[in-house]
């Protein structure tokens, strides 16, 4: 950890596999959500991208700011590696937008794979012609102050969700996951169990033969 004028800086945590990043690029984030209780993720933050055909998913790097101010998020890139997700916690303010067009296509140019803001962005018309992920709270046309402070890679709360430096973020048009990198192989294993089970559900339907009997079961656990 080093300490200086305006932000204090931790270094990066280590970057999760290649074979586990890859297959959660195939996952939809609802089908791992399924199997963290529904109740982990984020809340208030959409996606301003163009959507793509795979999850993002990465190694997350982790900023908190100053409402409106982006000197962190500046500095912070120098800590994202090829295959990291900026994570921003910009304490929810929408007053001046702390990320733009110029600054998204910067990160994607060094090879981090998406940027999640919980506060504003702005250039909102050509961030949605890139397929580069941009996740945040809101829009607003005026700038970011640059004075700090800040800090990097330390843990922080984006849209009610908590990030620690070194989690895997999963992001689709649903939605964020931050998941821990400890039993991500059994979460993946779990998720295309759902994936298998509601493809049959699909094929069951188109087939004229989807049981419905589990309605039944369900309005007759009901207290009144």
């Amino acid at each position: 950890m080093s300490t200086y004028k305006a932000l204090r800086k931790n270094p990066s945590a280590p970057q999760v596999s290649e074979v586990l990043i890859a297959a959660l690029r195939e996952i939809p984030v609802a089908a791992l959500s399924d199997n963290m209780h529904r109740n982990i993720g984020t809340v208030g933050l959409r996606p301003y991208h163009r959507p793509g055909k795979h999850t993002m998913a990465g190694t997350a790097v982790t900023a908190r700011s100053r409402g409106g101010d982006n000197l962190t998020y500046l500095r912070a890139l120098e800590f994202c590696r090829p295959g990291d997700v900026l994570i921003i916690d910009a304490c929810g303010n929408l007053d001046n937008a702390v990320v733009g067009g110029i600054l998204s296509f910067y990160a994607a140019s060094i090879g981090t794979v998406g940027v999640v803001i919980d506060g504003a962005i702005r250039d909102v018309a050509e961030i949605r012609e890139r397929d580069f992920p941009v996740y945040a709270r809101g829009v607003t046309h005026r700038g970011p102050y640059k004075d700090g402070p800040g800090e990097i890679n330390v843990p922080v709360c984006v849209g009610g969700m908590v990030v620690n430096p070194g989690d895997i973020i999963a992001g689709d048009q649903d939605g964020l996951l931050a998941i821990p990198q400890d039993g991500v192989g059994e979460l993946i294993e779990k998720a295309r169990a759902v994936l298998s089970t509601e493809a049959e559900t699909i094929r069951a339907m188109k087939e004229g033969r989807w049981n419905r009997a589990f309605i039944d079961a369900l309005e007759a656990r009901c207290a009144n």
